[in-house]
């Protein structure tokens, strides 16, 4: 019964210390997301993506101990610089962050030409892309 109730208790406080994308949730400068990602990269602690999830943000699909919940919708475009020109070099930088399946997809797609926004559902990124589903709080 201890065992177990302190199984329950690790699982919780986990939960609990997980990274979210509240508060990144419209994207930005890379500047402020980078850092966050190589943070979690070799902490190895869990990070959730739910919600909105714009732009920058989707560069939390490079954290290796990412996972998206169900009712997620991340949104796609090209990256651009500070005039608003779509940026080749910029956006190569947010495609490394996607896995094969995704990069490819959204690359096939066209949907990192512009600066148009192409929404993919959680849902979609857990069973076309290969994404992990976050576990129920």
């Amino acid at each position: 019964m201890r065992t177990a109730i302190a199984a329950m208790l690790l699982v919780f406080s986990a939960q609990a210390m997980a990274g979210t994308t509240a508060g990144y949730e419209m994207g930005g400068r890379y500047a402020r997301f980078d850092p966050v990602v190589s943070q979690y990269n070799q902490s190895g602690e869990l990070f959730r993506i739910e919600g909105h999830c714009q732009s920058s943000c989707t560069l939390f699909l490079g954290i290796r101990n990412v996972c998206i919940g169900r009712g997620a919708t991340l949104l796609f475009h090209a990256a651009h610089d500070r005039s608003q020109n779509a940026s080749a070099s910029l956006t190569t930088h947010m495609l490394d962050a996607y896995n094969a399946s995704l990069r490819d997809y959204v690359t096939a797609h066209h949907y990192m030409d512009t600066l148009e926004f192409h929404a993919i559902s959680g849902r979609d990124m857990i069973h076309k892309f290969g994404y992990r589903e976050c576990p129920r709080k």
